[in-house]
């Protein structure tokens, strides 16, 4: 029967779909990771990835055992658990690269330092790819903006914090002569910097679309253009000698960033408890 070692193994390659990348994360060669995923195949007598030159694709076999695999983990993980104080064990969060240049960010020194026991494994990317992760069991849960959807009925959001949807110039140019540079449309970010434009009447003029909050707030500091970014709680504005923020002229939108996990899981008990640190940690930041 194949150890704890093997399914964890499992897990990291579903996320990075590589055996490279997950054999990093886990401490194992290349080689020693593949042997373990051939183990494991060959003990349950079906093939897990489609295998291709440059990654492995999860196929369905291996998307139904990533939860069954995820819980046994988990139960793994909490014996002795009676016998320890705090939280223990591991969770892996996606999280928007931004949101830990926010609140999340300042929330994460407060979690090490309340549960030295709690591993998290940060995973970063964009809210539409960790709803997908977050529903197949890749992720046991995600720091994600709210969804412009309606979510599916397995998954549930919780508000964490809002920040202000602002407007970015640089210092010393006129707006109103700058190219506009935009979130890529169709991501919930993009969908609510169009609010905000809506909202606001703004006339603009695309330069690029770019992905990045951090990599747009960085072309506006070179003078690239004007942007609509959310205000992050760990960047200085105040003392930004490169930009300049304008008040919306008419409303102001906010983004509102949650957890996104789904309604039953084996790690519901972290979840909540990460949770309830997150909005402690939040108040006394302000």
């Amino acid at each position: 029967m194949s150890s704890i070692r093997v399914l964890k193994n499992f897990i990291a390659i579903t996320r990075h779909s590589s055996v490279a990348a997950a054999a990093r994360e886990i401490g194992l060669t290349p080689a020693a990771a593949g042997q373990q995923l051939a183990q494991l195949e060959a003990e349950l007598g079906v093939t897990l990835f489609d295998r291709n030159k440059r990654s492995l694709i999860l196929n369905n076999q291996g998307r139904a055992l990533i939860e069954p695999i995820q819980d046994i983990l988990s139960r793994y993980e909490s014996l002795g658990s009676q016998f320890r104080t705090g939280l223990s064990g591991s969770l892996t969060v996606g999280a928007l690269v931004s949101s830990l240049m926010g609140q999340f960010g300042k929330t994460l020194d407060h979690l090490k330092d309340e549960y030295p026991s709690l591993e998290l494994k940060i995973s970063t990317g964009l809210s539409n790819d960790f709803l997908q992760q977050v529903i197949d069991g890749m992720l046991d849960a995600a720091i994600v903006t709210e969804s412009p959807y309606a979510l599916p009925k397995s998954v549930r959001w919780t508000l964490l914090y809002e920040e202000p949807m602002i407007l970015i110039y640089p210092k010393g140019r006129d707006p109103s002569h700058l190219p506009f540079i935009r979130f890529e449309p169709k991501t919930w970010t993009g969908e609510l910097v169009d609010r905000f434009i809506r909202a606001n009447g703004l006339e603009i003029r695309n330069s690029m679309v770019v992905n990045s909050v951090e990599a747009i707030i960085e072309l506006v500091r070179q003078g690239f253009g004007y942007a609509v970014v959310p205000k992050l709680a760990n960047v200085e504005w105040d003392k930004d000698k490169r930009i300049v923020i304008a008040n919306p002229p008419r409303k102001t939108i906010y983004r509102r960033v949650g957890l996104l996990e789904r309604k039953n899981h084996a790690r519901t008990k972290i979840t909540k408890a990460i949770e309830e640190q997150f909005r402690t940690g939040a108040n006394t930041s302000h």
